[in-house]
């Protein structure tokens, strides 16, 4: 159980799925700066929206934090670089609003072109101005979308049933995949210039902020009209209203803008322009999406697990092949670093069998969490395992071979002059080391174990019992490597139920036939992940 500090609202289905995980649901609504910061210490996990600021001085105050939940798809407001520092892992919800913002996208596009929130105004007020809210027709007019990423796709979709054309901007987008939408890709001056109606579907980066300037909308086709569901500042809000006021710019319908909340901008009032609060999201589906997905996500990272949304992991997919095997991959990283006794210069990781034909970015980040976490006995996950290996210089070579060997998958980690070899063995897929620099043994990874390596021949098990039993440790698991005599050295792995102390320990080494002992504390084993930084 762990306690998750909800700092904005969310749906009550998405507190249900934390309740139901067993974590205790902290809600503390409308909190200052100085307020979260006296809140988040003890806190494991910090849900938010779009109004609270997750500084460096929240994320250094949440020393507990494992996982920032933003319930929703911008993260201006998270300090990305800090989590990522600490190993905080920040999701979000990128699935959850993108029906509604390309809704309200349309939305806004129809009410700017025909004058629908002016005009109501006017009649209520007591005014019948049919003349002077004249608009136009969509049909046949060229719509440019800037961003053709999920949200875009879908205004395109929708705008096809208008009959307008469509273009689109996006570097990251291949021509290919355009063709296939049937939109053209096109500069981005060239697509202010062949568009009647402009929409944006960007993030907000140090690149894209102001990206519709001054110099752009100059050139601008005559009459355009710009539409902004995306994030705020995309758009230089003064040098929209100046053209706007010039008559170069039409109108414009912006649902975000720059330094939210705000209570003034120079748009607000000109004729041909409608506004609304930040309602891209605002739909009861689209909240309801939000609230459940980020609560599974936290779930996710309390228990360990890798979090698909994850926007500061190096490795943003996990094939489903490779998801089992990942439990194995950092248990391995773990024993490594006990058996050689700390971090070795270089870590060495293949994959054999049907996972060799997958990325195996995200199987390398488990095992590198492993070996750090047990090397250094610091907080270690899936975000911060690559910038720790780049600190201490540990580099690491992965190969893959489709081509099974002893087993169907394998996953070899190699490292310090030592080899493990895993593989996931039963009909639950239990993680296994089935080979230690090549002695095969069968050994189900636990959290508190001792390797000895000993002259095979009798009593020597026996004595090793007897000692540990002295000294206060029990023994859960007892596994011999299977050369079944052919070899004059044995090697026995013991599962206890504790670490095995160094006084202990000694007494093993200086047991007759007993060659050497390795106490082995993985400190991932039983986790959720949330160790103190």
């Amino acid at each position: 159980m762990a306690r998750v500090l909800v700092a904005e609202r969310i749906s009550s289905a998405g507190l249900d799925v934390l309740r139901d995980a067993r974590h205790e649901v902290d809600v503390r609504l409308g909190m200052s700066p100085a307020d979260l910061v006296e809140a988040v210490p003890g806190a494991q996990a910090l849900i938010i929206r779009s109004a609270t600021q997750v500084t460096a001085k929240v994320l250094a105050a949440g020393e507990d934090l494992v996982v920032v939940g933003r319930a929703g798809v911008g993260l201006d407001n998270v300090d990305l670089a800090a989590a990522t520092q600490l190993g905080v892992t920040v999701v979000n919800a990128p699935l959850s609003n993108v029906l509604s913002a390309a809704e309200h996208t349309v939305a806004l596009i129809l009410s700017q072109a025909r004058n629908i929130p002016q005009a109501h105004a006017a009649l209520v007020a007591g005014r019948w101005e049919r003349a002077q809210w004249e608009g136009i027709e969509l049909a046949g007019k060229t719509l440019g979308i800037v961003g053709l990423g999920r949200v875009g796709r879908l205004v395109a979709e929708r705008v096809a049933g208008f009959a307008m054309l469509t273009v689109a901007h996006d570097p990251y987008v291949s021509v290919e995949q355009a063709r296939e939408l049937r939109i053209e890709l096109v500069s981005l001056p060239e697509l202010m210039a062949r568009s009647d109606f402009v929409t944006l579907h960007v993030a907000r980066t140090p690149e894209t902020i102001g990206l519709i300037g001054a110099d752009l909308l100059a050139s601008a086709k005559p009459g355009i009209r710009i539409v902004n569901v995306a994030r705020g500042g995309l758009v230089d809000e003064e040098a929209l209203a100046e053209a706007l006021r010039g008559g170069r710019v039409a109108g414009a319908a912006l649902d975000v803008f720059d330094g939210e909340p705000i209570e003034s901008s120079p748009l607000f009032g000109l004729p041909g322009v409608v506004v609304t609060p930040h309602l891209g999201a605002s739909t009861a589906e689209a909240q309801h999406r939000a609230g459940v997905n980020i609560a599974e996500q936290v779930n996710d990272a309390l228990a360990g697990g890798f979090v698909p949304f994850a926007v500061n992991i190096e490795a943003r997919q996990a094939p489903d092949i490779l998801r089992p095997y990942l439990p194995l991959c950092e248990h391995m990283g773990g024993m490594l670093a006990e058996i050689v006794g700390g971090l070795p210069d270089a870590v060495e990781l293949e994959f054999w069998g049907h996972i060799g034909d997958h990325d195996p970015s995200i199987a390398r980040l488990a095992t590198l969490k492993g070996l750090l976490a047990t090397a250094t006995r610091t907080n270690v996950t899936y975000v911060n395992a690559p910038l720790m290996a780049a600190e201490t210089g540990l580099r690491t070579v992965t190969h893959s071979h489709v081509a099974p060997r002893d087993f169907l998958n394998e996953v070899v980690v190699r490292g310090g002059g030592t080899e493990l070899v895993g593989t996931l063995l039963g009909v639950r897929g239990d993680p296994y080391v089935v080979k230690v620099n090549g002695v095969a043994i069968n050994v189900r990874p636990s959290r508190h174990m001792v390797m000895i390596t000993n002259e095979d021949r009798p009593g020597i098990v026996g004595a090793v019992g007897t000692i540990l039993g002295e000294g206060g440790v029990n023994i859960a698991d007892m596994v011999l490597d299977c050369t079944g005599g052919r070899s004059s050295i044995s090697l026995m792995m013991f599962s206890t139920d504790r670490h095995v102390p160094e006084a202990v320990a000694q007494r093993l080494r200086e047991t007759p036939g007993v060659l050497t002992v390795t106490a082995i504390r993985l400190g991932t084993i039983g986790k959720s992940g949330s160790a103190a930084r």
